[in-house]
């Protein structure tokens, strides 16, 4: 007895002391919530015009229609109510109710499944969620624009209200509660309080354990050097490995929305490392994070400062009067509009052999999912935003980002972090993502402008440089990856736009998986398969009929259609010692100096500069 005195006291004074360190932690995060940066209503939800004409379009049906309506409602109800007295009844029994909804990896705890009050939770749930879905999907007098942003909102709210966000009502988190005498909600507290603080009174997860990994020290170790750098850009030569090389060199333009290690987190994955092991001399461009001062830069910067430079400075170190080029999603589309005004200049040759696009949109009619951030109600937000502070500081495009996928990158990650109290994972992708970069303010509003909004690309001309581009005028042979669940660059939008360039020599591939795993897909992982080889006068699906399916990654046959238009071998290139006469001597080793520089906070902002 006297045992059980002292173990219950002993728990007492945990408890309590626990209790001490919540209210300590309380305070804190009622000082870091006050200094919460002031966002434009504009990027906090929709305008409220959608929900007004959603309502009108819900009233105006209730009165041509309303036995449709009254029918939809008795059919929830005698569901939920049937499910309540089937509950109530298996709960008198000591058992969990039938339970006939699939998997949902939410409720993956088998608390969720076994214990009776928490399965009829998730159930009432699951089934509230799909009525409100059937609802918006019902809905006449919606144009197919504002029915799919509708439904987007609709999810992110029911996604939001799962029971698993909440702590009264997550079997697992008040399990580890108990478990640990109120321990996990104090480190999960502590967890919230840092990423408060940490962003400047935004809540905003961290999802990678940030002292795990460093760049340059265990990710983007591929061994090179930077051999030119301007305000724009570095580019970095990677070293060879090989005892031969093709002649003609390989450049690498990766997105300026995130950093270019994406592809070379570590040796097994590393799409950089991959293609020196091929034979081929390697450019790699690394941008510059910008701050403020770059709030004027815009597209035509990109292209002449970043593209038209990596591309002579290539060519002058490795002798030869044309590389081969590669954009990855917003920079594929930059390099298609840069294509197409060289071919529109004609003051000298193509400096570029062929052009590799992944994941790219120029034709921007079938805009994905992302689409529904892309009216007017979010785009004038952004511009003021860019007025304002010159800058889209690198939290907007990450938090958009996230939402698109927001059970994976905010709720899942949120209730690990702040409700079991759990430290975040060292996982070298999320960390990637988490190390977001700015945009300026110029070229983030041309670019949902004009492309984005206007289409002007494929669809009259863009003004680049000077000179009205359009896709038609992309005429090297060329080689486009899209992937099959891409929710940024939908992988048939990816199709249209490469069927409208004007080269004779296409090659189209679609990977399985996402915006990034469907690129970064090793072929030593065997993990996701490609299809390929059909006739590209197709429309989008009946192509992927048409074509051949092939398991594994996509690598091995890009490497082969390169190799092919890449020029006989020759001797590798030493990095810092081209045939440019000492030109351009070494100036950092790889990854460099931009991809790890933190820029200025922009004024007013109230983010620490970099997510």
């Amino acid at each position: 007895m006297a045992t059980d005195d002292a173990g219950a006291e002993k728990s007492l004074a945990v408890l309590n002391a626990n209790l001490a360190k919540v209210e300590a932690l309380t305070q804190r995060l009622v000082a870091a919530m006050a200094h919460k940066r002031q966002i434009d209503p504009a990027l906090q939800a929709p305008g409220q015009d959608l929900y007004q004409k959603a309502a009108a379009a819900w009233v105006a049906q209730m009165m041509s229609d309303p036995s449709k309506m009254i029918e939809q409602q008795v059919n929830f109800w005698s569901r939920s109510v049937k499910h309540y007295a089937e509950a109530q009844k298996a709960l008198a029994e000591g058992h969990a109710p039938e339970d006939p909804t699939g998997p949902d990896k939410r409720f993956a705890n088998e608390a969720w499944q076994k214990n009776p009050w928490f399965n009829f939770l998730k159930q009432q749930y699951l089934m509230s969620s799909e009525a409100m879905a059937q609802t918006v999907q019902a809905l006449q007098g919606l144009d197919d624009r504002e029915r799919k942003k509708l439904s987007y909102f609709s999810r992110q709210l029911i996604d939001m209200m799962s029971p698993t966000n909440f702590l009264g009502t997550n079997p697992e988190a008040l399990a580890k509660a108990v478990e640990t005498d109120g321990q996990s909600l104090v480190d999960g507290l502590e967890n919230l309080v840092r990423d408060v603080e940490a962003n400047a009174g935004d809540v905003v997860v961290t999802l990678a354990d940030k002292e795990a990994f460093e760049v340059g020290g265990n990710l983007a170790t591929t061994p090179g050097k930077v051999v030119f750098r301007n305000r724009m850009m570095e580019l970095i030569q990677y070293a060879p490995a090989t005892e031969e090389v093709h002649k003609i060199p390989l450049v690498i333009f990766p997105p300026w929305i995130n950093k270019f290690y994406i592809l070379d987190l570590k040796e097994q994955n590393s799409l950089i490392k991959w293609i020196t092991e091929q034979g081929f001399t390697l450019f790699v461009v690394s941008w510059v994070n910008p701050d403020a001062s770059y709030r004027d830069v815009g597209v035509d910067d990109y292209a002449s400062e970043g593209m038209l430079e990596a591309i002579r400075v290539a060519s002058e170190i490795c002798g030869v009067p044309k590389v081969n080029v590669v954009g990855y999603c917003i920079a594929g589309t930059t390099l298609a509009m840069t294509l197409a005004w060289l071919e529109a200049e004609k003051k000298e040759k193509m400096p570029v052999a062929s052009a590799t696009f992944f994941t790219t949109l120029t034709d921007f009619s079938d805009q994905g999912e992302v689409g529904v951030f892309l009216d007017d109600d979010f785009v004038d937000g952004i511009e003021r935003e860019c007025e304002a502070n010159g800058i889209l500081d690198s939290f907007y495009m990450s938090r958009t980002f996230s939402f698109l996928r927001s059970n994976d990158l905010i709720y899942q990650p949120a209730i690990r972090s702040y409700m079991m109290g759990q430290a975040p994972p060292a996982f070298d992708l999320l960390y990637w993502n988490g190390d977001s970069t700015n945009l300026p303010g110029r070229m983030a509003v041309e670019y949902l402008r004009g492309l984005c909004q206007a289409d002007q690309f494929s669809q009259g001309g863009y003004l680049l440089m000077g000179r009205k581009v359009r896709l038609r005028d992309v005429k090297v042979p060329l080689f486009a990856v899209a992937c099959e669940t891409d929710h940024i660059a939908a992988w048939r939008a990816s199709f249209n736009g490469v069927v409208q360039m004007g080269s004779e020599d296409k090659t189209f591939v679609l990977s399985e998986s996402g915006h990034i795993a469907g690129i970064v897909n090793p072929p030593s992982k065997n993990k996701y398969s490609h299809w390929s080889g059909g006739d590209l006068d197709l429309d989008p699906d009946a192509w992927r009929e048409d074509s051949t399916h092939t398991p594994g990654s996509w690598w091995p046959k890009w490497g082969k259609w390169l190799a092919e238009r890449s020029g006989p071998m020759v001797k590798p290139r030493v990095p810092g010692k081209g045939k440019a006469k000492g030109k351009y001597k070494a100036l950092a080793d790889a990854p460099g100096t931009y991809v790890v520089a933190v820029p200025k906070s922009a004024p007013g902002s109230g983010g620490k500069g970099e997510a």
